[in-house]
């Protein structure tokens, strides 16, 4: 009875877990941005036509378009850089409508100073441009107002995913926010519990912002559990240097102050590029190398008729589990789920088809199915396995540092891969070269370094320490 209640427990959590997901509202906010610069670029060009038909009386006059044509792109490149499509202004029509006529007054500055110096001035109508600026005024801030009551109407108002934790300390009423007790979930910001950090993971997944509230002694552990789950978080009150603080939030509201201890790595624009390409490297993988892979799935299956993939629990992007494929390289019967063992040259586990592909890491191919699920990324930290260790030590026993190298979705290769940091971890270095590596390219991304990742990878997809 005693051993079956603990996983009794375990059942209940992770049932309670499942409960509290909730779902990511950033293509929702993503799909509102679109349509608010569609209604933007639509709104400039008929109220200038409209100014054109008024003064001229012409609808669309030739020189009323050009000038519109000639203020909206500079209009849109102040708008992306103030916030005009930001989640503040989804949240508020004041602020949004403040923002965008902040964008258009300047937008129209700069062309008319442009147009001072090239002359170009006494081509258009004074008449209609300021009409159509009147105009577009008007019409921005109605659009503003409009579409923030279709939030409240069909979204009920809510644009961010926001939860409070509370870990024992000072209370924190937010309005709009969810709340949970770190108790409730057997939360312990200072455990090197894997199964913590994957419950952890799955309750900050898809939230927006996250505050924490705690007594003094355990807001260092909770910054850093934020840190690496890649989140904005917030620490309830003081002791800014030892956090690692950011930057600090005022609720005037609530009469409380918060550090912001993490950002999350990447911001939307940066993790929308990252997506795009991982999903056109690993769509373009996937058709060019069906034929081997489909040669390569038959010689697995004749060699002993056994499974073709090999699926296991590795830990991913906010030390969350997921399910890694890949070419099943060892006789089925030694498999090894949770990576205890490393393998080792020469060993007895790998079947002679499994040899091959681990030594020219074909093995890791299927991984590109993780890729296009979400799961993983083409260039990032690669995953490990529960049970990995070096000098017999769990990796994270070894540096704490390790956590938080899952801010990112872990990759199908890595800086450390292309670095010649492959294969067993018998001693510790093993272990930091590849963090030390893992941190700075987490530090550092760029689109561009992720293209010369890959043409890097191409060099070192046969290795000495590949086996």
């Amino acid at each position: 009875m005693n051993r079956v209640a603990p996983k009794l427990l375990d059942a209940v959590r992770h049932q309670s877990v499942e409960a509290r997901l909730v779902p990511s509202l950033e293509r929702r906010r993503l799909r509102a941005y679109i349509f608010m610069l569609m209604i933007d670029a639509t709104l400039f060009n008929f109220s200038f036509a409209l100014a054109a038909l008024m003064w001229e009386g012409q609808w669309a006059e030739s020189r009323a378009m050009i000038a519109a044509q000639a203020m909206l792109p500079v209009y849109f490149t102040l708008a992306l850089y103030n916030e005009t499509y930001g989640i503040h202004a989804l949240s508020s029509w004041m602020f949004a409508a403040r923002k965008a006529l902040i964008a258009l007054v300047l937008s129209a500055g700069l062309i008319n100073f442009l147009g001072f110096y090239t002359k170009s001035n006494e081509d258009f109508s004074r008449g209609v441009v300021t009409l159509g600026l009147m105009l577009t005024v008007l019409l921005l801030v109605a659009s503003r107002r409009l579409i923030s009551m279709f939030i409240a109407r069909r979204w009920q108002g809510r644009v961010t995913n926001r939860l409070v934790i509370d870990d024992g300390g000072s209370s924190f009423p937010y309005d709009g926010a969810d709340r949970i007790s770190a108790a409730d979930y057997n939360l312990d910001p200072s455990s090197h519990d894997p199964f913590m950090l994957d419950r952890l993971g799955k309750l900050l997944r898809n939230q927006d912002q996250v505050v924490v509230s705690c007594p003094r002694e355990r807001r260092e552990d909770w910054a850093f559990l934020l840190k690496c789950a890649g989140v904005y978080g917030e620490i309830v009150s003081e002791p800014a240097h030892t956090l690692g603080a950011v930057g600090v939030h005022r609720y005037d509201e609530l009469d409380r102050t918060t550090l912001v201890v993490s950002t999350g790595p990447l911001g939307l624009r940066a993790r929308i590029l990252k997506r795009l390409f991982d999903m056109v490297v690993a769509g373009g993988a996937l058709i060019a190398l069906s034929p081997l892979l489909l040669v390569v799935a038959l010689l697995i299956k004749l060699e002993d008729g056994g499974p073709v993939l090999f699926v296991q629990r590795r830990l991913g992007r906010g030390n969350q589990f997921f399910e890694m494929f890949k070419f099943r390289s060892m006789r089925e019967d030694k498999l090894d789920h949770d990576g205890n063992r490393s393998a080792a040259r020469d060993d007895d586990r790998v079947t002679r088809i499994g040899a091959f592909i681990r030594r020219t890491s074909i093995d890791e191919l299927p991984q590109i199915i993780n890729v296009l699920k979400g799961d993983m990324s083409i260039v990032g930290p690669r995953p490990h396995a529960l049970g990995s260790r070096a000098n017999n030590k769990y990796f994270w026993d070894i540096d704490r540092k390790y956590w938080q190298r899952h801010c990112l979705k872990p990759g199908l290769t890595g800086l450390a891969q292309v670095r010649g940091h492959r294969g067993a971890t018998e001693h510790e270095k093993d272990l930091t070269d590849r963090l030390q590596s893992d941190l700075e390219y987490i530090a550092g991304w760029s689109l561009q370094r992720d293209i010369g990742i890959v043409l890097r990878t191409v060099r070192v997809l046969t290795h000495k320490n590949a086996f």
